[in-house]
């Protein structure tokens, strides 16, 4: 599948979200949302023959927290949903880095070839970046109305998640070249 075909599934759900926010309010956003993302899944498991963790973990989650909000009738729950996929992931990426494990590279290891200490930096980076997104998210949720909170959920995550990773991005080039460089150095086998 095509980058630009994932990333369209990936803020697809979020964009209909917004639209359907803005047309008919929180709770038909709602459904409306968990629908789309389980559509995604099922269509990306169609495509490709599997379901990435992440997207799976986080239908999952909007499933049982957009479940709540409808039949509570409590737009509470999909607000903390954000929070907690945040801290979900901070707690895994900071706990693996105690733990000697760097769940980055699970997700991003077939695309990027980097050292271990360059994983470790990267943990450490985004486990805090997402440690602060679920702080904002629920400054953000409890300050403002129900249609700000969507829109910085929508373009507000989305864009600061963006800008940290084109933020990061020097540094994984220039270690995917001292790996390359160090590659390049071993003598081969044969001779």
């Amino acid at each position: 599948m095509s980058q630009g075909k994932k990333q369209i599934l990936e803020f697809g759900p979020l964009l209909v979200f917004f639209i359907v926010n803005w047309q008919a309010g929180i709770f038909w956003a709602t459904g409306i949302f968990m629908a789309v993302t389980a559509a995604v899944l099922v269509y990306t498991y169609l495509a490709t023959g599997k379901v990435a963790k992440v997207p799976l973990a986080s239908a999952v989650l909007v499933g049982v927290f957009g479940g709540l909000t409808l039949y509570l009738q409590d737009e509470t729950f999909i607000k903390v949903k954000v929070t907690l996929v945040n801290a979900i992931f901070a707690v895994l990426l900071l706990g693996g880095v105690a733990f000697g494990r760097h769940f980055i590279k699970d997700v991003m290891g077939e695309a990027l070839k980097l050292p271990e200490e360059a994983w470790r930096t990267l943990s450490l980076r985004w486990g805090v970046f997402f440690a602060v997104l679920a702080l904002v998210n629920e400054a953000v949720w409890r300050s403002f109305t129900t249609d700000q909170w969507v829109t910085f959920k929508v373009f507000g995550l989305m864009g600061l998640t963006l800008v940290f990773a084109l933020a990061n991005a020097p540094f994984m080039a220039r270690h995917m070249a001292d790996d390359s460089a160090a590659m390049d150095e071993k003598p081969s086998v044969d001779g």
